[in-house]
């Protein structure tokens, strides 16, 4: 998720309610359970919601070529923030909306000294 959240120092608080209730948006950070492999928590970015159209580039250094899908029901588009590394759902499809474990609501960074940040939904 760089840049968002460092490799090292950041620390995500996350709840575990509103995915139950359907209070979750494009632009959320959420914690989802990975669907390569089920013994990962992925912390991905959601980029589009069931019935919303997604274009995507499986490689972002070739943007001459991109496919075009519809997210089914059921189901959410996620990426990470650093596309050229980031293995989500332009590899792995859309991920099913029980995968979801929880939503990030805020960040503590302790890199240089003690700060915290609320997660925004705009914050790239």
């Amino acid at each position: 998720m760089l840049p968002t959240l460092n490799i090292t120092g950041d620390v995500v608080l996350v709840e575990h309610l509103s995915h139950r209730i359907g209070k979750l948006g494009s632009g959320d950070l959420v914690l989802v359970r990975s669907p390569l492999d089920p013994n990962k928590t992925l912390t991905k970015r959601i980029v589009a919601m069931e019935g919303d159209r997604v274009t995507f580039s499986l490689d972002p250094t070739r943007s001459f070529s991109s496919r075009s899908l519809v997210v089914p029901k059921g189901h959410v588009w996620i990426q990470g923030d650093n596309l050229y590394v980031s293995r989500d759902s332009r590899h792995f499809g859309p991920l099913p909306y029980g995968l979801i474990e929880g939503k990030v609501f805020m960040r503590v960074s302790t890199a240089n000294s003690i700060a915290f940040g609320f997660v925004h939904k705009n914050e790239l």
